[in-house]
């Protein structure tokens, strides 16, 4: 029996074959290989194709498989989704080859030389006898050796591209691979296949697993074992946990493999005696970690054991800070509010949590001001553009995202992301107050710690109610349930928001208790909807024409939201209705279809992952890398000619490769999940029935809480009672509050 993970491969039931030799290369994108090619067919004819070919130079051969398809400027092209490549085997061919540039110290001059003296083992003297080309004059030994040099890098990048084209990898894995590896990947590759999943190179498991098959490696070769070991564990990553017990993690590397455990557990613990796996007894659990998450966690307690430990110094009085506070924002503070002052200034960390309308926003401009009284240089942070924006509006102090506080970018060689601002170089400041710290995980919290200076204040402040961080880890829920860390849970609702029903039903909602749906009044309404394609039809007609029309709440300012993207109302769905209404086809309008999506100029879209290449500019003439994920933009232009399209991200305008498009969606409609962090004035709430994963307390809590004016609840009440009484919480493999209570001597 075929023990291998998802052979299947998804194949066209035609493809088409495009046989010909490049003639020039149109568009290269040299960090992932995508290109624009003019090419001759073996008719002669001159012919557009695009797809990923690395170093692509006019008279090599390729053999592509794909489909034809029509491009608004360049007309019918060939789109292709592999291919084999060949270097030029005649002499014209080669000097077309050599003369284009392809090989870095050539040109055209040299190029006639080297074939006029070679002939056609001019390609062959490059990679194997590149002394000989010291017999053409101008061209010394040490030019010699950096033009073999460069000509083998192109060559051997080639043949890893072929390789994994075989085996129906794309080409891009093959970019990163070389970057990792240099000259030594090919061979590599061959011995360990599973060299492709590594951090850095990031191919799936199953395409490794396919190549391993192709080359006959076995199915219990430790290599696949430990890939598969390293594969289990950051799967589990994204669903939030920090490690995985040995047991479990044994078992479900066993199945993943379709292995027996036995032969799992003896890989293992040699992964534990060379430091590939940290196993750690730690909360009742003999816990299996990756490296650097074992790092993140442990470190993180301590940098925050050594803040509480170590208290600041000061002679102030605090009631007169407190009521000079009071005076300068023209009110009383309630007793927790103060607690909060009392904390900022006698510690060095603090951590304040509470619902809608409890006073946060209020306490987090106190410790401000406070921290201004004290002569501190306070930094304003958050987890997303949109939260960052609305801390900046709140306060009127300007605030960042915490990725671009701490200068997140990709290292030079494009594999990892780092942060600029660390232990050797850290922030300027003596306080940072970063806000929606629910959203934090383990590891961005990590980075920030280690970018603090050793003598700074930090203030957390998030809703521990809401859904915990996408990524590994429940950091700010931990941090609290500790009680190592000074700490102030807000619960008194605060007069002017008493009258808000979105506010009352948040907190019925947290406390487990149904609230009146049926009581439509004030900033919170149900509307009843049974069917799926009815909620669908309403959530339409609430964006396009009754809320603009009746309530002059203009379409960019509502926001649907759905727990889930699957299904007639999830938002993959919505967001194709939305369009259609919101956005409609137009002649002025250009498009460009990528799959069964088109984007359209006039788009509401989000980013769907953190990319730190994307470039951007501002009106103020400003400019940058990076757009985050989460952060919503409009699409303002599709430049069909250039294959890019700009985004406008408040302001910040970046510009995108069609081949990039991948990391863009619409987003009229989102999952409850991607709003955190953001607030707007009004949100609808389509509820259909859904996974029960997806149904609980905490995704109705937080839906609800995003609405700022007004909530509009579209769908079954009955649907929403279910997901009140669903508290059963997904349990996160962490341990960061046993080690806070550890290293504090709790």
């Amino acid at each position: 029996m075929d023990t291998r993970i998802n052979q299947e491969a998804n194949h066209e039931d035609e493809i088409d074959v495009l046989s010909c030799t490049v003639r020039s290369v149109i568009y290269c994108n040299e960090e992932n290989g995508y290109a624009v090619l003019s090419v001759t067919d073996t008719d002669g004819a001159e012919q557009k194709m695009t797809g990923t070919f690395p170093y692509a130079w006019p008279g090599e051969t390729i053999t592509a498989y794909g489909h034809w398809g029509m491009h608004g400027t360049y007309g019918r092209q060939f789109e292709a989704e592999s291919s084999e490549r060949s270097t030029p085997e005649d002499e014209r061919s080669m000097f077309s080859y050599l003369a284009s540039g392809a090989v870095k110290g050539i040109g055209p001059v040299m190029a006639g030389q080297i074939v006029e003296r070679f002939g056609k083992s001019a390609l062959r003297v490059l990679e194997e006898e590149p002394m000989l080309l010291t017999e053409i004059r101008g061209i010394s030994l040490n030019k010699a050796e950096k033009i073999a040099k460069e000509f083998r890098r192109q060559a051997g990048l080639k043949k890893l591209v072929l390789l994994l084209s075989a085996s129906g990898i794309a080409p891009e894995y093959a970019v990163r691979l070389y970057r990792f590896f240099g000259e030594n990947a090919l061979e590599l590759l061959k011995e360990n296949p599973y060299l492709l999943t590594v951090d850095g190179i990031g191919a799936p498991f199953a395409a490794a697993d396919r190549l391993a098959e192709e080359l006959g490696i076995e199915d219990a070769d430790p290599n696949r074992i430990r890939a598969g070991v390293t594969f289990v564990l950051r799967h589990n990553e994204h669903n939030g946990h920090c490690f995985i017990p040995w047991a479990k993690l044994c078992t479900a590397a066993a199945q993943q493999l379709q292995l027996e455990q036995g032969d799992i557990a003896s890989v293992m613990e040699d992964m534990a005696e060379q430091g590939d796996l940290v196993r750690d007894p730690i909360a009742g659990q003999d816990a299996c970690y990756l490296p650097d998450m074992y790092r993140a966690e442990k470190e993180t307690a301590e940098r925050i054991s050594a803040m509480v430990r170590k208290l600041p110094e000061t002679t102030l009085d605090l009631d007169q800070l407190i009521e000079e506070c009071e005076a300068e924002q023209g009110m009383h503070f309630a007793e927790q509010q103060k607690q909060i002052l009392r904390y900022a200034l006698q510690n060095r960390i603090l951590a304040v949590t509470g619902g809608p309308g409890t006073g946060k926003t209020t306490s987090l401009r106190a410790v401000l001001k406070l921290y201004d009284r004290l002569g501190l240089r306070t930094l304003l942070a958050a987890p997303t553009g949109r939260a960052a924006k609305r801390m900046t509006e709140l306060t009127g102090a300007e605030a960042a995202t915490i990725h671009r506080m701490l200068g997140a970018k990709l290292s030079e060689d494009s594999l990892e992301l780092i942060f600029t601002k660390n232990a050797e170089d850290p922030l300027q400041c003596d306080a940072l107050i970063i806000d929606e710290c629910s959203m934090v995980d383990i590891r961005l919290m990590h980075a920030l710690l280690k970018a603090l200076p050793a003598s700074a204040r930090l203030m957390l402040v998030g809703d521990a109610a809401q859904l915990p961080a996408v990524g590994p880890g429940d950091v700010f829920s931990a941090i609290l349930r500790s009680e190592a860390v000074p700490s102030v849970m807000l619960t008194e609702i605060f007069r002017q928001r008493e009258s808000s029903r979105i506010v009352r039903n948040a907190h019925l909602i947290n406390r487990g208790e149904h609230p009146n749906l049926s009581e439509n009044a004030g900033d919170f309404f149900r509307l009843q909807r049974m069917q799926a394609g009815s909620v669908a039809e309403t959530v339409v007609e609430l964006c396009s024409t009754r809320l603009p029309k009746k309530m002059q709440i203009p379409p960019e300012e509502i926001q649907v939201l759905a727990p889930t993207r699957k299904g007639d109302c999830g938002t993959a769905a919505l967001n194709r209705l939305l369009q259609a209404a919101l956005n409609p086809p137009a002649p002025e309008k250009k498009e460009r279809p990528v799959g069964d999506v088109i984007f359209r100029e006039g788009d509401r879209l989000i980013q769907n992952r953190n990319d730190y290449n994307v470039l951007w500019k501002s009106a103020d003439g400003s400019s940058g890398l990076g757009v985050f994920n989460g952060d919503i933009g409009l699409l303002k232009e599709i430049n069909v000619e250039d294959q890019t399209m700009t985004v406008d991200f408040d302001g910040r305008e970046a510009t995108y490769d069609f081949e990039s498009l991948g990391d863009l969606e619409h987003a009229w409609a989102l999952t409850v999940h991607k709003s955190q962090g953001s607030e707007y004035r009004a949100v609808i709430l389509a509820l259909t029935d859904s996974s029960r994963r997806l149904l609980t307390r905490t995704v109705l809590y937080t839906a609800v809480t995003r609405a700022r004016e007004l909530l509009i609840m579209v769908g079954n009440e009955n649907i929403a009672f279910r997901m009140i009484d669903n508290v059963a919480p997904s349990r996160r493999y962490n341990a960061l509050r046993i080690r806070i209570r550890e290293a504090c001597g709790k």
